[in-house]
């Protein structure tokens, strides 16, 4: 051990003289540690945050989207094929979307039907993993009396008072064609099943039949809305979709989930960086406490230092020795911090025992992610600016004039 680091830690020990200044370089401390702690802790609940939205958007909606301008796709098995040959995507499926009103005897209520390929379209999208009642698959089983299913968001079906094996009745406000006019098309559909993503304006607004029947009850013919792919990488979706759309031709266009969602997305990474700004005030206002306790301890020990001068010590010595010492404070801080925040945040993964209305945010719990670059990035930047601390405290006494600070001793 070199005789910087002795004397800095034997510094650091508190006297009955020094109390005053060991009381500020505790509080410089803790405030390093909570600053830390608080920064790591809302950063891994806003990135488990937008890992969780990521999440829960891909489970209810494919990562890319292909649309014929102007008109539904008239032959979708081309479309299919086309986006087949791309090796970046793992599975194609036609779909079917449009805007109907489910009736039951508790209720009415608008909703988006979509029409659901089976299986293809269950490899697009993680439906099944948010079932709560029924399967997917049942969809294309004929109900009681042959009626065809359909599958209901968990909100959805509480507000129309049913469950699994109950009857609803569908309408289309744009209907059909009849000898006296359009009137609005109804049908009877049974309850297949119903999903819960944790996402309050999915389950409160979608609602799934299988695609033959969206088809015919749309009266769509063999012409579908769309199709949906899901791609091996969800960062390169939207070079997919260009790459495709340029294949198609000019006809075509394509939406990718990352540009329908990107207001979303965009606002999560500012208020992340917004917040990081912030809490490191935090730390910043530590950092004058430990500014303060070096200058009084530099003031307390004028006659040490002017000794060590006087026995060879260089003013480098010196600078070191104060710059090591307020090291110390940041990193027992840091280390404090890290610890506290890391266990904080296990202690929400785990027990979740912070509740938010789901009907407000489009979260119903409090979600964390720890990123390790991101722990790392806090820490680093704690202990610089505790380090920066350190420099005016340190160069005051490098420069401590020995033959000066003992003419009156």
């Amino acid at each position: 051990m070199s005789f910087e680091v002795m004397v800095a830690l034997r510094y650091l020990r508190a006297r009955r003289k020094q109390t005053f200044i060991s009381l500020i370089t505790l509080l410089s401390m803790v405030g390093v540690a909570l600053g830390v702690c608080t920064l790591i802790v809302v950063l891994s609940v806003m990135n488990g945050a937008e890992q969780e939205l990521t999440r829960k958007i891909l489970g209810m909606s494919p990562q890319v989207m292909v649309f014929k301008a102007g008109q539904e796709l008239d032959r979708p098995g081309r479309v299919v094929a086309a986006a087949r040959r791309d090796p970046r995507v793992v599975a194609a499926a036609p779909f079917v979307t449009g805007q109907v009103m489910l009736v039951s005897s508790a209720g009415a209520s608008g909703a988006i039907l979509r029409g659901l390929a089976i299986p293809s379209g269950l490899k697009v999208m993680g439906l099944q993993d948010m079932m709560v009642q029924g399967r997917v698959r049942d969809l294309t089983s004929p109900g009681p009396d042959g009626l065809p299913g359909v599958i209901l968001g968990a909100a959805l079906a509480r507000r129309l008072g049913v469950q699994r094996g109950a009857r609803v009745n569908l309408i289309n406000p744009l209907g059909e064609e009849t000898p006296v006019g359009r009137v609005p098309k109804s049908e009877p559909f049974w309850v297949a099943g119903v999903f819960r993503s944790g996402m309050y304006q999915y389950d409160n607004a979608l609602c799934y039949v299988s695609l033959q029947a969206a088809q015919d009850f749309l009266g769509l013919g063999r012409a579908v809305s769309g199709v949906e792919l899901a791609v091996a990488d969800i960062y390169q979706a939207g070079e997919v979709a260009a790459r495709l759309v340029e294949r198609l031709g000019p006809l075509y266009y394509a939406r990718d989930w990352m540009s329908l969602n990107h207001s979303l997305f965009a606002a999560l990474k500012l208020e992340k960086i917004t917040m990081f700004v912030i809490l490191i005030l935090i730390v910043l206002v530590a950092a004058f406490g430990i500014v303060s306790s070096l200058v009084m301890l530099v003031m307390e020990k004028t006659r040490d230092i002017a000794i060590l001068k006087a026995m060879g010590a260089t003013a480098a010595s010196v600078r070191r020795i104060f710059m090591l010492e307020g090291l110390i404070i940041g990193v027992c801080g840091t280390v404090a911090g890290v610890l506290g925040g890391l266990g904080l945040c296990a202690l929400l993964e785990r027990y979740q025992f912070i509740r938010l209305p789901a009907d407000v945010y489009a979260l119903d719990t409090l979600p964390v992610e720890v990123e390790p670059l991101l722990v790392a990035l806090v820490a680093v930047c704690a202990v610089v600016i505790s380090l920066l601390a350190t420099v005016y405290p340190a160069q005051a006494a490098a420069r401590l004039d020995p033959a000066e600070a003992l003419r009156y001793q």
